[in-house]
């Protein structure tokens, strides 16, 4: 069915399709202003259900309407038309986030850090007027053409709810939802704090903290995951980044950023200390380092070091000569003039530097053969025999694996287990499943393979 009017906008076209509905661009007749109108569909639910989303949908619009700041996209009006509840936004001109990640385009970590700094900018303003947003992701943030960063979908975050689903997981996005949302707990802002981490780590690593093959084990990361070290995935990234997100995406609410402000300020303090380091605009590569620093003996005024030297062969010249004066009787003549010689460092192109004169002749060098003999000896033999074995799992979905009784982890991520030979009792649950009990023995240096597919 075509709509051309949705209140009093006249539809001009469409700009996407979304999980709650069409997106359309769309002319307000009153000033003349292009906007987009965001509609979501109310069939499906029952009457009482549809009344509830009314008016909580409406509640929502309104508070997010009031919000005036320039990381928000501003709400124009709120309304219903037949059976579709719709929100009228500036329009804007630009790219959603998840649509330039998708892109394949690399951001650099200062570029991340930049558009997660706006986001907290524009939470932290809407938290102090009291609304949460609910479903931070990349999606819902836009990246216009200018750089700037805008919050979309405040008022829209909460979603009809019909039987059977979950608040929120229908038509949100899970990988980025905090626990207190998964278990149903009253949320605040911290939860928009999580949901922000959770994005931040996206786009520096391009691989979301929390994933799986199915909601319920997204939902199961969420509560229980812990998602490897940002620097993993890129070593040339800060360290700082593995704390500051280890902050934000704690599973405790009363550990993590308490105001998305202090988030922001953090943010920014990584940004600088991006910039002060000399990083480039791109990811950072060991070409891009710059040259290590000469040692400063081989640059610090040559001038110097050509007097030293000349001074040092004066005086070996004058120790030369009294020595040839009170021992020529008793030293050959060819001798001594070499002794001289190699003492001033003169007489043989091929010498070695003035430096290396200073040398006592009568010191004799060490053998290099007879100092490195004793270090070898000092290294203790390694043993041919490992001492564990290896448990090798292949579970799907997921389960989490437990070992004589002891949770041991969950698979995946988990895909090996070292273990000391011996007999084991595993047992793999799933809460949708019938748990898998297997007995197995584990021989040293030998792996044993567990494959369970729960259905």
């Amino acid at each position: 069915m075509t709509i051309e009017q949705l209140g009093r906008f006249k539809i001009t076209g469409t700009l996407g399709q979304g999980a709650m509905g069409t997106v359309y661009r769309a002319t307000d007749p009153l000033i003349e202003r292009t906007v987009a109108i965001k509609t979501v569909a109310c069939a499906g639910l029952s009457k009482e259900e549809t009344e509830a989303f009314e008016q909580r949908f409406y509640r929502e619009a309104k508070s997010a309407g009031r919000l005036n700041h320039p990381n928000i996209v501003t709400i124009h009006d709120v309304g219903r038309s037949e059976n579709l509840a719709f929100i009228a936004m500036e329009y804007l001109s630009g790219q959603s986030l998840r649509e330039v990640l998708d892109s394949g385009v690399v951001l650099p970590p200062e570029r991340c850090v930049e558009i997660a700094a706006e986001v907290a900018d524009g939470l932290a303003y809407s938290h102090e007027n009291g609304i949460v947003h609910r479903d931070i992701k990349p999606a819902n943030i836009m990246v216009l053409e200018n750089g700037t960063v805008k919050i979309a979908d405040f008022g829209v975050a909460l979603l009809p709810t019909g039987s059977g689903t979950v608040d929120g997981t229908a038509f949100g996005s899970p990988k980025y939802m905090s626990p207190e949302q998964v278990i149903g707990k009253r949320v605040d802002g911290r939860s928009d704090i999580f949901s922000l981490g959770s994005m931040l780590y996206e786009m520096l690593t391009g691989h979301p903290p929390f994933d799986g093959e199915s909601l319920t084990a997204v939902l199961y990361q969420v509560l229980h995951g812990t998602p490897p070290l940002p620097s993993s995935f890129n070593p040339e990234l800060p360290r700082v980044f593995d704390r500051l997100l280890a902050k934000a995406m704690t599973k405790d609410p009363e550990k993590r950023y308490q105001s998305a402000s202090e988030f922001a300020a953090d943010l920014r303090k990584c940004r600088r200390r991006l910039r002060d380091a000399g990083k480039p605009a791109g990811a950072a590569t060991a070409a891009s380092k710059p040259p290590a620093s000469p040692a400063p003996a081989a640059v610090a005024q040559p001038g110097m070091d050509w007097r030293r030297w000349s001074l040092a062969a004066v005086g070996a010249l004058l120790i030369g000569g009294l020595a040839w004066f009170y021992l020529g009787k008793s030293s050959p003549a060819g001798a001594q003039v070499e002794a001289v010689q190699a003492a001033a460092g003169v007489g043989n192109e091929a010498s070695t530097p003035p430096s290396a004169a200073v040398v006592t002749p009568a010191v004799q060098p060490v053998p290099v053969a007879e100092t490195a003999a004793p270090r070898q000896e000092e290294v203790p033999p390694t043993p041919d025999v490992p001492a564990e074995g290896m448990l090798r799992l292949a579970i799907a979905p997921w389960g989490e694996v437990l070992v004589n009784g002891k949770m041991a982890g969950v698979s995946p991520p988990l895909t090996e287990l070292r273990l000391s030979p011996g007999s084991y009792r595993i047992e793999l649950r799933n809460t949708n499943f019938k748990p898998h009990r297997q007995e197995i023995e584990v021989v040293a240096g030998k792996s044993v393979r567990i494959k369970h597919k729960f259905q």
